[in-house]
């Protein structure tokens, strides 16, 4: 499995990065939101990547932050989508928007991406969705009365929820969301606790 690719910007179109390492250039396919935060052609460039292997094909595909590849392996991970739909949904919506309309259940956000309509994107939704119940988020910081009440607020929960979806771990979320305003709007939310993990790290 290739992690991340370092290397020399040698090539950028539509959905497609190409990455000289040691003389190989590796084409990533990409979303337009990555393409966006890479430098000029000849430029060093750093990409996390995921490998998709299929029957008649074998792909690799490149994302700027931990956050999109993780939307990426939640989207493909979705009966009926495949990494071209992944992409054109990333390439419309940042990772937190995207985790957010996840948690929150609007599903019609997504319909607004070429090739996604209604019913595709109830599958994402319900199925994404399903796996950040606000039970499991309660059962995974039981014992400490301010995550209970963080897990149980609106925006607070919702925020959790979102960075779930993100891949942090509900425990974690709820820890970091708890240092937070809760009169914050969820996207506030979202964005200072990225802010807080990545300061952490």
């Amino acid at each position: 499995m290739i992690y991340s690719i370092r290397g020399k910007l040698i090539r950028k179109e539509p959905n497609l990065a190409v990455i000289e390492c040691a003389g190989v250039g590796y084409a990533c396919r990409t979303t337009l939101n990555t393409l966006s935060r890479l430098g000029s052609i000849g430029s060093e460039a750093f990409l996390l990547t995921y490998l998709y292997i299929r029957e008649d094909a074998v792909e690799l595909f490149g994302f700027a932050s931990e956050q999109e590849l993780n939307c990426f392996k939640m989207l493909i991970s979705v009966s009926g989508v495949g990494p071209k739909a992944g992409l054109a949904i990333l390439s419309d919506t940042s990772p937190e928007k995207f985790a957010l309309n996840v948690a929150t259940g609007d599903y019609k956000a997504f319909t607004k991406t070429k090739g996604i309509g209604p019913k595709l994107a109830q599958r994402v939704v319900l199925e994404l969705k399903d796996k950040i119940t606000n039970e499991q988020l309660t059962s995974s910081v039981t014992g400490d009365t301010d995550f209970r009440a963080v897990t149980e607020g609106g925006n607070t929960s919702e925020a959790i929820s979102a960075l779930v979806v993100l891949g942090y771990s509900q425990a974690e979320a709820a820890s970091v969301i708890a240092k937070l305003d809760p009169s914050l709007s969820v996207e506030e939310l979202i964005k200072n606790a990225l802010k807080k993990i990545a300061a952490s790290m």
